[in-house]
Order: C-alpha cells, then sequence, then structure tokens
C-alpha cells in the first residue's frame, strides 16, 4: 500500500484561515491541525508509507508533519511531504490529478499493489483498511467513499449513483436533481473525496488525462466519471466503516470544513457533554503535535464550561462558556468568552468580550475589546461568516 495526502488546496473560503498557510495546516480542536485526522486513520489503519502532496503556502505544514509526523523508518515507513517539484517543466499543479501525475515518481519508487488517495482537510475517523478490503474483493479500478447525505442537501457535494452491487453508474459535480441510494431514494451517496485505486488501473488513466487538453485534471471532475464510463468504479458505503472504540453519536461522523461556519460548526460539535464527535477515543487515537507546555491554570476565581482548554493556557478571573481554547492562550481578569474558538498564542485583555468568533494565532484583544458583540462594526475591520461568525486573522491586534 502507498498512501497519497492530497494538501495542496488553497482553501479560499476559509480565509483568513487561510491567510498564511494551507487550509490542512490550520488548526483545529486545540491540540490539532486539519491533516492530522487523515493522517490518523491512516496510520492506525497500519498504513505507514504516505506521501503528503504540498504546494499552496506549505511552510507551516510541511513543518508540521517534519515535527509531529516523523518515524524511525526501521520498517520502511515513512511520512514526507512531497512539494511540487515541476518534474515535468516550469508549472504548478493544475489539479489534484495533475499533482499525483507530476509526482509519478512516487509510485513507480515504492512499486505498490494499491495507491489510497484521500483528502487532508476533512474532520472523521474512519479505517481505510475495510475500503481496501471491499476494493480487492470486487476487482475495482477504483473505490470511492461515500457518504449519506440528505437529497436535498447533496446539491453542494459530487454525487453517486450505483447499482444494487454497489457499481457506480453516474458520478455528478453538485447536481440539481441528486440520485438516490440503491436502498432509500431519499438519501444520496455524496464522495467523501476519498480513493483506493488498482496501481496500474490510476497509472493508465493519469497518463490518458494529462494527454487531454480538454480535461481539468481533476480526480473528482475528470478521473472519477472517465472510470465509472469504463464501469470499473465502486462506491463504498460509510456507515459501513466500524472503527474500534466509537460511540453511537460519533458513528459516521464526517465534516467538511471547508467554510468559516462549517469550521466553527465542527469545533461546537466538540464541547457538549456527549460530543457528537469524541477526540477521547484511546483506541483509535487522534494525533496532534506535543506541545511541552505546562497544564492549564484557572486562579482568581476564572471558570471555563462546556468548553476544552489547551496546555498553558491561564484563566485569570474570567469566564469562558460553550468554547474550544488552544495551547497557550491567557485570558485576564472580567474577560467573557462565549461560543468562540481561540488559536494558540491568544492573548484576551481584563473585561474584554468575545463571543462567537475565531481568533487565529496571537490575536491580542485589548483590555474592554469587543468581537462578536457589534457585528456591523465587526464587518468593517474582520471577516463575517453568512452565519454570524467573526473570523480575525493571524497576529492582528483588535
Amino acid at each position: 500500500m502507498l498512501g497519497i495526502v492530497l494538501a495542496g488546496g488553497e482553501g479560499k473560503r476559509l480565509y483568513p484561515l487561510t491567510k498564511d498557510r494551507a487550509k490542512p495546516a490550520v488548526p483545529f480542536g486545540s491540540s490539532y491541525r486539519l491533516i492530522d485526522f487523515v493522517l490518523s486513520n491512516l496510520v492506525n489503519a497500519g498504513y505507514e508509507r504516505i506521501c503528503v502532496l504540498t504546494q499552496y503556502k506549505s511552510h507551516s505544514l510541511d513543518r508540521h508533519i517534519s515535527q509531529t509526523w516523523w518515524s524511525s523508518g526501521f520498517h520502511g515507513e515513512f511520512i514526507t511531504p512531497v512539494p511540487a517539484q515541476q518534474r515535468l517543466g516550469p508549472r504548478w499543479y493544475t489539479g489534484s490529478a495533475d499533482a499525483i501525475y507530476q509526482s509519478m515518481n512516487l509510485i513507480f519508487d515504492e512499486k505498490p499493489d494499491y495507491i489510497v488517495v484521500f483528502g487532508a482537510d476533512h474532520v472523521y475517523r474512519m479505517d481505510p483498511a475495510q475500503m481496501v478490503e471491499q476494493h480487492i474483493a470486487t476487482g475495482a479500478a477504483v473505490t470511492v467513499a461515500g457518504i449519506r447525505v440528505p437529497r436535498k442537501e447533496a446539491i453542494a457535494f459530487g454525487c453517486i449513483e450505483a447499482d444494487a452491487d454497489r457499481r457506480i453508474t453516474d458520478f455528478v459535480e453538485k447536481p440539481s436533481d441528486p440520485p438516490g441510494t440503491p436502498d432509500d431514494p431519499d438519501v444520496t451517496f455524496a464522495s467523501m473525496g476519498n480513493y483506493v485505486f488498482s496501481t496500474e488501473a490510476l497509472v493508465d488513466m493519469l497518463r490518458k488525462d494529462a494527454a487531454d487538453p480538454d480535461s481539468d485534471h481533476d480526480m473528482g471532475g475528470d478521473i472519477i466519471p472517465a472510470f465509472v464510463e469504463l464501469e470499473q468504479a465502486y462506491v463504498y458505503d460509510f456507515d459501513s466503516n466500524v472503527v474500534p472504540g466509537q460511540t453511537p453519536d460519533d458513528q459516521g461522523y464526517w465534516r467538511d470544513v471547508g467554510t468559516i461556519d462549517a469550521f466553527y460548526e465542527a469545533h461546537m460539535d466538540l464541547v457538549s457533554a456527549n460530543p457528537v464527535f469524541n477526540l477521547y477515543n484511546e483506541r483509535w487515537p487522534i494525533r496532534g503535535e506535543t506541545s511541552h507546555l505546562p497544564p492549564a491554570k484557572f486562579i482568581r476565581g476564572g471558570s471555563a464550561n462546556d468548553s476544552m482548554v489547551g496546555a498553558g493556557c491561564i484563566v485569570s478571573g474570567a469566564t469562558v462558556h460553550n468554547s474550544v481554547l488552544s495551547t497557550d492562550v491567557v485570558i485576564d481578569e472580567g474577560a467573557v468568552v462565549q461560543g468562540s474558538v481561540l488559536m494558540p498564542g491568544v492573548r484576551i485583555g481584563a473585561n474584554a468580550v468575545v463571543r462567537n468568533a475565531i481568533l487565529d494565532k496571537n490575536v491580542c484583544v485589548p483590555e474592554g475589546g469587543q468581537i462578536g458583540v457589534d457585528l456591523e462594526s465587526d464587518r468593517e475591520r474582520f471577516t463575517v461568516s453568512s452565519g454570524g461568525i467573526v473570523a480575525v486573522a493571524k497576529n492582528e491586534t483588535v
């Protein structure tokens, strides 16, 4: 097996969190970055030869992988970032399929029988080995992971139509009338952007696609439909995936956090007493960076309710509710933080108020400052999402 993680996306819809970093490098859930979820799933399944294809503002992503995901290589395992190498000429990747085509040397060096190609910016747990087992059993050229979503919501996804044997009969990007599943006409298989390929089939198709001047060189838009036309594509039902230690609440959980509102809502999924997505599953751990910081501290009556608080945080006489605090956050006396996501190094001054906001790394809110109280005023200075979430870019002083 060879794992290829596509991590070169610009993430424009997640701006300003992607102003200075690639989308997969965006911090998430206090102790993690988005890419940690796919890497954890692959490693937990025993797949430890993984290439992460990067391109857009990749420095922090490269550093995170090198520092957090290093391995001894004693058994030939590796997890390595691979920047755009321009092996085929002085040009960047023109699409996700072109990224793999330009990195074909990775495939030739490893000589895998099968290739797992996963996206890098979704929040979920999954055992990829179960998807690989189905792929081998069916003899498919490609297997596409599909998650069941209500038909009325499926118009935002690449949609899969399949027969009773799970063979994909049609694959359409964002259709106005999504198809139902074979066993339920009211739901649709939406593509999760996760694929398993038989190596020879993928290599042949990438070469054909590269020679097509009319192609956008995209995995979902070009490569998968080509295999569907050849009747060699199958869907894997994500609902059938069983992860050790999962709870009924988080079984089948998957979130595309491609917008500010989706990113915020995924954090809110973490902080309830019975979280929709449980980070505390020791049998299928999500691995993140080690901070080497002291434990969080609450002084002068400071409190945090229905919240997650990272290492190195100091809450001094302040109130935190329904929020996620990353590492090294300091909140001073009298401040109130409600329904917010504070990334590493944030400083909140005395008597400040922060509501329904995402503050990127090292944001400083001075004494008496307000965010999320007057949205009209906030729109003049910051990004405010359609759902009313205020996002403040990295290193800003409010």
